[in-house]
C-alpha cells in the first residue's frame, strides 16, 4: 500500500521525522518497504504564465512563447508542446536551473541558447521532464490561481514522501489512510483526528428497490439515488495528486471519488448509471451459464459459486470485485446509484484469481472491510459528488441483514507475560489494549475484548498478546540469555548428513540447483506416470498447478534454461521434497493426511564428462555407464545391484532400478527418446533419482586386519548363454560354498564370436572371470584352491547351467 506523508499527518501528527514515523510504524508490525521523495530534486522551476503563443517563424511544431514568471519583463521561451497556449500556467525552468537526471544519469542544466535561430530564455516542463509522472504529452498543466513566481516544489507539495507498506493478510484494517494513522495514534499516543460524516439531506425521495437473497454472501447492502450529475465535470487536482501518490492514476470524477474514499478510509464502492439498471436490483449467487463483461474489457462466466449484482435483465456488478461495462457511469450519465456493501470475506477470497485478475476492492473485501459504516461513507461519497459534480441526493436505504456475531476473546495476564517474556499486570495489559480501541473488561487476571467490527484479526488469545507487545513495543522487550544448555547433536556414525552428500556430488562435478515443488501437471503425466498428482487449490500460476511426484521435470527445466544460453555441458542436482498420495498417512505436526513427503537426491548429467580437454580431443557425451559411476561413488562404501527396469521418463533399454537387498532405492538412466524430442535437446541427457534416506545411511566400518599371508588369483572362462547377466554371474561365484575362502572375484573379458568355434554355439559367450583366493589362518594349499574353484565352478553350472572353456 502506498500513500503521502502528508496525508496520513491530517489524521494523525505525532512529534516524529519522516524516519523515526517509519520506523515507529515497522516495529508496529506495518512493515514501512519503501520511502521516496515524490519528485527527485530539482531547482529554479517556477510557476510561470503564457501571456502570448505564437508560431515559430522556422519551425511548424514549435511556438514562441511570452512567459510571465512575476519578475516584470516577460521571458521568450521556445517550446514544442501541442498544449502549449496563452492564459495557462505552468512550470517554467529558468535559465541556471538543474532539472532532474535523464537518461544518461546525468542533471539537465538550463542554459541561454537558440532554437531555429528564435532565443530562448528558459523550458516550459511536462510533468515527465519533472519526473512526476510518465505523461509527456504536453505541459503539465498548474491550477489558474498558482502564484506566480513560487517555486513549483512548494505550490505542488513536491517535498512530501511517499510510504509504502507491505502489510501481511491480518491487518486489513490498516489498508487505508485513516487504518494506518489510527495504528500510528495507538502506538505514539498522539490523539487521532476522528472524521464527522455530516448527512447529506435528500432533495428527493426517489429510491431503487434491493433485495438481498443471499445473505452468506452479502450482510448489509446500502445505496442512494443522486439525480442530475455533471460526469464530465473534472476531478480537482489536489484528488488527482492524492491519487498519483497512492499508485491510481485519474479516470473520471465519479471514478476517482470512488477511488479517493477507498484510499482514505478502505470502503470500496461502486457507483452505477441508474437509467441502464432495469427494474430492481438482486444481491444472490451466480448461476450457471450466465456471463458478464467488466469494465476491464473481461468476459467471465459465472456459476453458483460467485456472488453477482443483477437486475432484472442481466448481472450488473460482480461482487465486492469489479462493476459491470453494461451499467458504468459515461459523459452521458445523468443520474447515477451509489452503493457500498459489507461483502463476507469467505465469499470473496479467491474468486478474483480464478478469473486471473485482481481489484483494489476485492483484496480489501477479502481480508474483511468495517460493515458498520457503509451508510457514512455514502454519505461523504455523496458529498464529495456534490462537491465536484453537482447533483441532487436521496434517501439512503439501508438493508442490514446478516452482519458477523464477533465472539468475545479472553487474554490471560500470566500468559501474556509468559509470552512475551516479561513481567506484565492485567492493568498494563488493558492499558495497551485501550490505546488499539479495543473495549476491556477485567475480572481479575483475565480480560475480556469483544473485538471492534473493523478488527477481523483478533479470534483467539495470541492475536491480543501480539496487540500488547505491539504497544509495549518489541524493542523494549528484555534481552534474556536462554537458560537451557546448548548440546550439539552429533550424527551418528551409521548416518551422514546432508551437506556431506552435497560436497559429494560437487565434488563429482555437479552443480546445485533449487526449484520449486509446484510443477506442470504434464510433468507429472509424462515423467512420473502420476495420473493423480497432489493439486493446489491456489497455484501462483497456471503453469504451477500441481505438487511434483519426481524431481526429474525441475532438472530437465534446468538444463532446458541451460541449453538455450549455449552452455555444452550441464550437470545438476536438486535435494528436495517429492509429494506422493497415501491414505496411509495421518495428519501430524510434520505431515498432512493422505500425502506422502519423502525426501529424494536427483541428478543429471549432459554432454561430455570432463568438458573439453587438450588430451583428449573428441571425446564421445557421457553414457549410462558413466552415470552409473556416479551413483555408486554417491552410495559408496555400500555397494547397490543395478537390475534392468522401466520409467516412464527413461529410454526402454537404457534404464536401472537401485536395489540394496530387498529394497528398491531409486532409478537412473537415460532420457526417453520421446521425451528428448519433445524438449527439443539436441543430446539425451542421464538423469537418476534416489531415496534420501538410503543414500545418508552409511555402513559403519568394521576393523579388519592386514592379511598375513599372501592371496591367491585363478582365472576361469565360463560358457554360458547370451542372456546371462554380469550380475547373475557374480551371484553365483559369491554363493559358492569356498569354506570363506573367495575375497573377491572380478570380470574382465568378454568373447562372443562371430560365428560357431572353440567350442561355443551361436547362443553363447565366454566370460573371464578372476577369482582372489586367501585366508587369514596359513597360506592356502593346492588342494583348498582346487577345491574352492570346483565349487565356484559347480555353483555356476547349476544356477546359470555354465561350463568351463577348455
Amino acid at each position: 500500500m502506498q500513500f503521502p506523508e502528508s496525508w496520513l499527518r491530517e489524521f494523525c501528527n505525532p512529534p516524529l521525522t519522516t524516519r523515526e514515523l517509519a520506523d515507529t510504524l515497522t516495529m508496529g508490525g506495518l512493515e514501512v518497504e519503501d520511502l521516496r521523495p515524490v519528485a527527485p530534486p530539482f531547482s529554479r522551476v517556477v510557476v510561470g504564465e503564457i501571456r502570448e503563443a505564437a508560431q515559430h517563424p522556422n519551425a511548424d511544431r514549435l511556438r514562441v512563447c511570452q512567459v510571465d514568471v512575476g519578475q516584470g519583463a516577460l521571458l521568450n521561451i521556445v517550446c514544442g508542446a501541442p498544449n502549449a497556449r496563452a492564459g495557462i500556467r505552468v512550470p517554467c525552468a529558468l535559465v541556471g536551473a538543474e532539472l532532474p537526471p535523464g537518461e544518461d544519469g546525468k542533471p539537465l542544466q538550463i542554459q541561454l541558447g537558440k532554437l531555429r535561430g528564435v532565443e530562448s530564455q528558459g523550458m516550459l516542463c511536462s510533468a515527465r521532464e519533472l519526473q512526476l509522472s510518465e505523461d509527456h504529452g504536453g505541459l503539465l498543466e498548474l491550477a489558474a490561481d498558482a502564484p506566480l513566481g513560487a517555486d513549483v516544489r512548494s505550490v505542488l507539495a513536491l517535498d512530501d514522501t511517499l510510504f509504502t507498506l507491505k502489510l501481511t493478510p491480518n491487518l486489513a484494517h490498516a489498508l487505508s489512510v485513516y487504518g494506518v494513522a489510527r495504528e500510528l495514534s495507538a502506538l505514539t499516543g498522539v490523539p487521532l483526528k476522528a472524521p464527522r460524516f455530516a448527512p447529506v439531506q435528500p432533495q428527493h425521495d426517489a429510491r431503487l428497490r434491493v433485495r438481498v437473497e443471499a445473505a452468506d454472501l452479502c450482510g448489509r447492502f446500502s445505496g442512494r439515488i443522486v439525480r442530475n450529475v455533471d460526469t464530465r465535470a473534472r476531478t480537482p487536482q489536489w484528488m488527482v495528486d492524492r491519487l498519483a501518490r497512492c499508485g491510481q492514476r485519474s479516470v473520471t470524477a465519479l471514478v476517482d471519488i470512488s477511488n479517493y474514499v477507498m484510499f482514505e478510509f478502505g470502503r470500496p464502492s461502486h457507483i452505477f448509471d441508474l437509467d441502464k439498471i432495469h427494474g430492481a436490483l438482486e444481491v444472490r449467487w451466480g448461476r450457471a451459464g450466465e456471463t458478464l463483461k467488466l469494465l476491464n474489457g473481461n468476459v467471465v462466466e459465472l456459476d453458483e459459486r460467485v456472488g453477482v449484482i443483477a437486475d432484472q435483465a442481466q448481472v450488473e456488478s460482480l461482487a465486492g470485485i469489479m462493476g459491470g461495462d453494461s451499467s458504468a457511469v459515461s459523459d452521458a450519465t445523468r443520474n447515477v446509484y451509489v452503493e457500498a456493501a459489507f461483502w463476507h470475506p469467505q465469499a470473496i477470497q479467491g474468486r478474483s484469481r480464478r478469473f486471473n485478475f485482481s481489484t483494489d476492492a476485492g483484496h480489501r473485501f477479502e481480508r474483511g472491510v468495517d460493515p458498520s459504516q457503509t451508510v457514512e461513507h455514502i454519505e461523504h461519497i455523496t458529498r464529495l459528488i456534490q462537491e465536484i459534480c453537482g447533483g441532487e441526493a436521496g434517501p439512503i436505504d439501508d438493508h442490514v441483514v446478516a452482519l458477523p456475531e464477533r465472539q468475545p476473546v479472553r487474554l490471560r495476564a500470566t500468559r501474556a507475560a509468559k509470552v512475551i517474556g516479561m513481567p506484565l499486570t492485567a492493568a498494563q495489559c488493558s492499558e495497551a489494549l485501550g490505546r488499539m480501541g479495543l473495549d476491556v473488561d477485567i475480572d481479575g487476571d483475565v480480560l475480556t475484548v469483544v473485538p471492534p467490527p473493523h478488527r477481523f484479526d483478533l479470534a483467539i488469545e495470541e492475536d491480543l498478546i501480539e496487540e500488547v507487545v505491539r504497544i509495549v513495543g518489541y524493542d523494549n522487550l528484555p534481552t534474556t540469555p536462554p537458560l537451557a544448555p546448548v548440546v550439539a547433536r552429533p550424527i551418528p556414525e551409521s548416518r551422514r548428513g546432508r551437506f556431506a552428500v552435497r560436497r559429494l556430488l560437487a565434488a563429482l562435478g555437479y552443480q546445485e540447483t533449487i526449484n520449486f515443488s509446484f510443477v506442470e501437471e504434464a510433468w507429472e503425466r509424462d515423467l512420473a506416470g502420476n495420473a493423480n498428482p497432489v493439486r493446489l487449490l491456489n497455484p501462483i500460476a497456471s503453469q504451477m498447478g500441481v505438487m511434483r511426484s519426481s524431481l526429474m521435470g525441475s532438472l530437465l527445466q534446468v538444463l532446458r534454461h541451460n541449453l538455450d544460453r549455449r552452455a555444452e555441458r550441464v550437470r545438476v542436482f536438486e535435494l528436495g521434497r517429492v509429494f506422493l498420495r497415501d491414505e496411509g498417512v495421518e495428519t501430524t505436526d510434520t505431515t498432512v493426511r493422505g500425502v506422502r513427503q519423502p525426501m529424494r537426491i536427483a541428478g543429471l548429467a549432459y554432454g561430455t564428462p570432463d568438458g573439453l580437454q587438450w588430451g583428449r580431443k573428441g571425446q564421445p557425451a557421457a553414457d549410462f555407464f558413466d552415470l552409473k559411476g556416479d551413483v555408486e561413488s554417491l552410495l559408496a562404501p555400500a555397494r547397490a545391484e543395478f537390475r534392468a527396469a522401466a520409467h516412464p521418463a527413461l529410454h526402454p533399454g537404457r534404464c536401472a532400478s537401485v536395489w540394496f537387498g530387498d529394497q528398491e532405492i531409486g532409478v537412473l538412466g537415460e532420457l526417453h527418446p520421446q521425451w528428448r524430442q519433445g524438449w527439443e535437446l539436441p543430446g539425451a541427457p542421464l538423469l537418476f533419482e534416489l531415496d534420501l534416506d538410503a543414500v545418508l545411511a552409511r555402513r559403519q566400518p568394521v576393523f579388519e586386519p592386514v592379511p598375513r599371508f599372501q592371496p591367491v588369483e585363478r582365472d576361469l572362462a565360463i560358457i554360458v548363454s547370451d542372456d546371462v547377466r554380469h550380475d547373475a554371474l557374480l551371484q553365483a561365484i559369491h554363493a559358492a560354498d569356498t569354506g570363506g575362502l573367495l575375497r573377491d572375484a572380478l570380470l574382465f573379458d568378454v568373447y562372443k564370436p562371430q560365428q560357431a568355434m572353440g567350442g561355443l554355439a551361436p547362443d553363447e559367450k565366454s566370460l573371464a572371470v578372476r577369482l582372489t583366493l586367501g585366508s587369514a589362518l596359513a597360506t592356502l594349499t593346492d588342494d583348498q584352491i582346487d577345491a574352492a574353484v570346483r565349487a565356484v565352478v559347480d555353483r555356476i553350472a547349476s544356477d546359470l547351467e555354465g561350463r568351463l572353456r577348455t
